[in-house]
């Protein structure tokens, strides 16, 4: 796979040379609770999501079903996963954004595993699905990044996603079927809001008016902490390519290692 950017990290605290971000946040409940879904027998069977358990008063079913997952290899390998893709989103948008984003995705997932469960039946619990929403935003906002083999992201997220609805379709389970849809198109509306998918203009998501946006512009008599950093950010990226380049100049476009050539590749889109 090839070399993923990571911007300036904006961490809500460290614990060390930690930093934690929203996305390390995450991935660390997550770690808590598998390992004490490990050791408290029948935590998991207590806090998964299932709707059909609702009518017995079992309400705290809909915040806690992420928090508990069986230990195996798949589990730190989504763990994993939901760091590297989410922690590369979270440098686009902020930790402020990406946690906005990680609720998003558990309301979207909750209320469509609730009213299908509630006809179908069938639950959730752990990362899993989180995880999987996130890779799909990841491989919808940079399509032609390169994964094994040099393989388009598009072409895995197809993959992925086949993966997914095929079995649906071969067992006719339309229900699940039609909630996952839904989640993915509640998904994209959500990180279209958040500042994700900006090539995508129909995906419906929140956008100011033009008058809002000159009535803004009106009163703002001072640039606001964030148009600051992306600024700043604009500085550094371009005082980065440069070095690159002056290396490329120097030694030849080989010199540069495969981190530095996906490194000016991304820096490059990010300033068109």
């Amino acid at each position: 796979m090839s070399a993923f950017f990571h911007g300036t990290e904006d961490p809500w605290f460290k614990i060390g040379r930690l930093q934690v971000t929203t996305t390390v946040l995450v991935v660390l409940i997550g770690a808590v609770g598998m390992l004490a879904t490990l050791f408290v027998s029948g935590l998991y069977e207590t806090l998964a999501l299932i709707p059909a358990h609702m009518f017995s008063g079992e309400v705290w079913r809909l915040v806690t079903w992420p928090l508990v997952d069986g230990f195996s290899l798949w589990t730190i390998i989504n763990l994993a996963l939901l760091w590297l893709f989410g922690r590369d989103l979270e440098s686009q948008i902020g930790k402020r954004q990406m946690a906005l984003l990680f609720v998003a995705i558990w309301a979207s997932l909750t209320l469509t595993t609730t009213v299908v469960g509630l006809f179908v039946g069938g639950g959730i619990a752990g990362m899993r699905m989180i995880e999987f929403c996130l890779l799909l935003l990841w491989i919808a906002e940079w399509p032609t990044r390169r994964f094994f083999f040099n393989i388009p992201a598009w072409v895995i997220g197809i993959v992925f996603l086949a993966l997914q609805i095929l079995p649906m379709l071969a067992t006719g389970a339309w229900g699940q079927l039609l909630g996952f849809v839904f989640s993915l198109v509640f998904v994209a509306m959500a990180a279209r809001g958040a500042g994700l998918l900006s090539d995508y203009g129909w995906i419906p998501g929140r956008r100011k008016s033009k008058a809002r946006k000159q009535s803004s512009s009106t009163r703002a008599k001072q640039p606001s902490r964030g148009q600051q950093r992306q600024a700043q950010r604009k500085a550094t990226d371009e005082e980065r390519i440069d070095q690159l380049l002056d290396k490329i100049n120097a030694e030849g476009i080989h010199s540069l290692t495969r981190s530095e050539r996906a490194e000016l590749e991304k820096l490059r889109q990010r300033r068109r």
